[in-house]
């Protein structure tokens, strides 16, 4: 079994580096796709239209799961705003010096957003064992189920839009993982 986690295409709030959760954004029009990703039986995506479309880009000829579960945080007041805007908001430094582990104001706490992306995931590969998988999410819906697999912090498995990473599987247990989906080759 083979897992392929891919970052959603690049959208115009990653250029203005806005922090976009619920905002429903398009991938940019000139989004080409130029390096080989794994082949999947299932390919499930967020619902949202920067994984959906994205998902669409990489496998055309494939039909889509969706998993309401892996929507991005929803950032609450944060939404769509970014560093500049919010540089000096109280509750923006507040939620800084915690290492964002507070909750967004009106938005989800981080161990909400990964305990659902976790949960989520281990359904996912209950329901479909033995098949090839691509999710093609969030950043942090990537950071979530890397970090719940292989341990270490939740921001070390940042990744680039449309990188990410392959997990293999035997006998179900998780085996290796490449990283930047770039070295890749079929």
């Amino acid at each position: 079994m083979r897992l392929t986690l891919i970052r959603h295409g690049k959208t115009k709030g990653n250029i203005l580096r806005r922090y976009i959760g619920k905002t429903d954004e398009d991938i940019l029009e000139n989004t080409v796709i130029s390096k080989e990703y794994p082949d999947a039986d299932i390919v499930i995506s967020s619902p949202l239209k920067r994984c959906v479309q994205t998902a669409r880009l990489i496998y055309p000829k494939k039909g889509i799961v969706l998993c309401r579960d892996f929507s991005e945080t929803d950032f609450g007041d944060f939404e769509n705003k970014s560093y500049e805007d919010l540089k000096n908001n109280e509750q923006y430094l507040k939620w800084l010096a915690s290492d964002g582990t507070m909750p967004f104001p009106n938005g989800e706490s981080h161990e909400h957003f990964v305990n659902r992306c976790i949960n989520a995931h281990e359904k996912i590969i209950s329901e479909y064992k033995g098949k090839n998988l691509s999710y093609i999410v969030h950043g942090g819906t990537i950071m979530a189920v890397m970090q719940h697999i292989f341990g270490g912090e939740f921001y070390d498995y940042q990744v680039d839009n449309l990188s990410g990473y392959v997990v293999i599987y035997n006998k179900g247990k998780h085996m290796t993982t490449k990283n930047a989906l770039d070295y890749y080759r079929l």
